[in-house]
């Protein structure tokens, strides 16, 4: 697994919320992620899109891993970096340890449903049979800033 430096993590992370801010104005949650090969090249983007494709297994890190295993050619992704703007689900965490990803790197905490350390911490599980890295807090007051700033405007525009 290749360890970036952490100007590389923010640029991947700033490419992340870029896709995030384009699930936003699709009116979906505001997540984006990115699967980054060994050699610093993107090969897999994804954003929330659960409501445009009616699925919930949609999430951002989903739609990435499967960019990334079409474009590398295989479902494994040994080595790879895993960027998200949110702290990975229960659904994903397991679909990012089905990948063999090498290190997650996400932004802002999930206290609600987050298994990276906030709710659980899955990827530190000894029972699981692969363990990813985990780095936390990449820009995070400005991807929590995403999202806070869509569920404002969502209940201003439910209160008008």
């Amino acid at each position: 697994m290749t360890l970036f430096s952490p100007e590389q993590d923010a640029a991947f992370m700033r490419e992340a919320m870029a896709l995030a801010q384009e699930a936003g104005r699709a009116g979906e949650v505001p997540v984006g992620a990115l699967v980054v090969a060994p050699d610093g090249r993107v090969a897999g983007r994804g954003f929330n899109q659960p409501i445009l494709r009616h699925d919930p297994t949609a999430h951002a890190e989903v739609m990435a891993l499967r960019a990334a295993a079409e474009a590398l050619g295989n479902y494994r992704l040994p080595g790879c970096s895993l960027y998200v703007t949110l702290e990975p689900c229960v659904m994903c965490a397991g679909a990012i340890m089905h990948a063999r990803i090498g290190r997650v790197v996400f932004g802002a905490r999930d206290p609600k449903t987050g298994v990276a350390g906030s709710v659980l911490d899955l990827f530190a599980e000894t029972r699981l049979n692969h363990h990813a890295t985990v780095a936390g807090g990449v820009l995070a007051e400005e991807c929590g800033g995403l999202l806070s700033s869509f569920f404002a405007a969502r209940r201003k525009r439910a209160v008008a």
